[in-house]
């Protein structure tokens, strides 16, 4: 019986060291719930969402980047915040150039987190200033690229102050132009300018930038490839376009001309004094039939856009395949608004399916006529650099109507004009010449900048 009495007392002891032991845990457990990243996977994602518990502040850094701010965030101007260091925001009030923060951009995933990425700033390369250089000229005057009337130190001309200046922009830097850096990353491309005359004074800019104005072995004329080069009357060859391979990165280099972007064709192929049909709604044949072969496209049209202009060309303004009677397009100004928007809509829809291509649409060259225009006694005799000023400080473009219009495409602006309209001086002007020629540029000279503006950008 006393066995039987002591095994009965006994059970009873280990059911009461079981449950202590469970109290035990179950305190434990419950009061290190919080501190245990496990334990928290058990809660409902609803209880997460309704009453979420503030995380500290140092959860929030990547541990491995240890250049993390610990700032608040900012509000960027869309109301989007963004993470940015005391250093990135004095940089952002000074307007220094994106590329020298010390992180490269976050990847834009589309904002469908409700997060913005950085975006990346875009230089304005218009904004500057021109400050005296002391170096020579990019190349020489001996160039065979460059026709001699627009050389004018082979003129009477005995001023070259003109050549002592670059362009400096204010909010970035902006690379020497070097001529294998340029044809390295254009290997294997074509850039092709098409334009009027001061597309082709670009396109011999950039030639002689490319060769230093000395001949090479390395240069291959291929106008021929592009059907440049016809047969007209008289058995005598006419250039439509120049176009020249360089055979150790198989770069070309071409410009044809298309003065006012319009398809252009005779109305009666038979009558030798036919009148022409310049279609406004239709792009130049050269750019529709080998889109596919150029990288980089330089377009411009600005100063054929006259009614002068036109009716010496024996042009008519076509729409839809017939002549404009429309009151409004029949103004030659807004005709050519017309153009300009007609082209870069076309040209964006092209780029949305030619991720290789890359389109810029150069802004209007400055006329520098003063005292009358080109026909009616107009000079530009001033010798003397920077007479109205060396800065542009406003952030547009003063070329409204290319500025217009590609606004929100993927055609890039070239913009060249305020800063060549403070060069006054530097055009051909008397010399060498019956005629003031106020429209065109001295070489080397203004152009050369632009293809370094072009350069900095492709």
């Amino acid at each position: 019986m006393e066995k039987k009495g002591g095994d009965s007392f006994r059970f009873p002891g280990k059911l009461l060291f079981l449950a202590v032991f469970a109290l035990v845990f179950m305190t434990l457990l419950l009061r290190d719930r919080d501190r245990n990243p496990f334990i928290s996977t058990h809660e409902s994602a609803q209880n997460q969402y309704t009453s979420p518990a503030p995380a500290p502040a140092c959860f929030l850094l990547d541990p491995n980047n240890s250049s993390v701010s610990m700032e608040p965030e900012m509000k960027t101007n869309e109301g989007n915040s963004q993470s940015m260091t005391i250093e990135e925001r004095e940089e952002a009030s000074e307007n220094v150039d994106s590329s020298a923060t010390s992180y490269p951009p976050e990847k834009d995933d589309g904002n469908k987190n409700g997060t913005s990425s950085v975006e990346t700033k875009v230089c304005n390369y218009a904004k500057g200033r021109w400050v005296a250089d002391s170096r020579p000229p990019l190349y020489t005057v001996g160039c065979k690229y460059m026709q001699r009337n627009w050389a004018c130190r082979l003129t009477n001309r005995t001023d070259f102050a003109y050549e002592g200046y670059r362009w400096q922009p204010i909010d970035c830097k902006m690379p020497e132009f070097e001529p294998s850096d340029f044809l390295r990353r254009m290997q294997d491309k074509t850039v092709a300018f098409i334009g009027d005359s001061l597309s082709r004074e670009q396109f011999q800019s950039m030639m002689c930038m490319l060769t230093r104005g000395e001949e090479s072995p390395d240069v291959e004329d291929v106008a021929d490839k592009y059907g440049f080069l016809q047969l007209i009357r008289k058995g005598a060859y006419h250039h439509h376009g120049w176009a020249y391979r360089f055979r150790s990165t198989n770069t070309t280099i071409l410009h044809t001309w298309s003065a006012r972007l319009c398809d252009r064709n005779p109305i009666n192929a038979t009558d030798p004094n036919t009148l022409y049909a310049m279609h406004l709604d239709r792009q130049p044949a050269f750019i529709r039939e080998n889109l596919d072969q150029i990288n980089v496209l330089v377009i411009n049209t600005a100063h054929h856009w006259s009614k002068t202009m036109v009716n010496m060309d024996k042009e008519v303004m076509y729409v839809n395949g017939t002549p404009v009677h429309d009151r409004f397009l029949r103004n030659i100004e807004n005709a050519k608004i017309f153009k300009v928007n007609n082209i870069v809509k076309w040209l964006d829809s092209e780029l949305a399916s030619r991720p290789n291509l890359q389109v810029f649409f150069r802004t209007t060259s400055p006329r520098h006529f003063f005292k009358g225009e080109w026909n009616t006694g107009g000079k530009c005799d001033n010798l003397v650099p920077m007479t109205r000023g060396s800065e542009v400080l406003a952030e547009e473009s003063s070329d409204k109507i290319v500025a217009a219009a590609v606004q929100g495409t993927r055609v890039k602006i070239l913009d060249i004009t305020a800063l060549s309209d403070l060069r006054d001086e530097a055009h051909i002007s008397h010399f060498g010449h019956k005629a003031n020629d106020c429209l065109h540029w001295c070489l080397p000279g203004v152009p050369d900048t632009w293809n370094e503006l072009l350069s900095a950008q492709v």
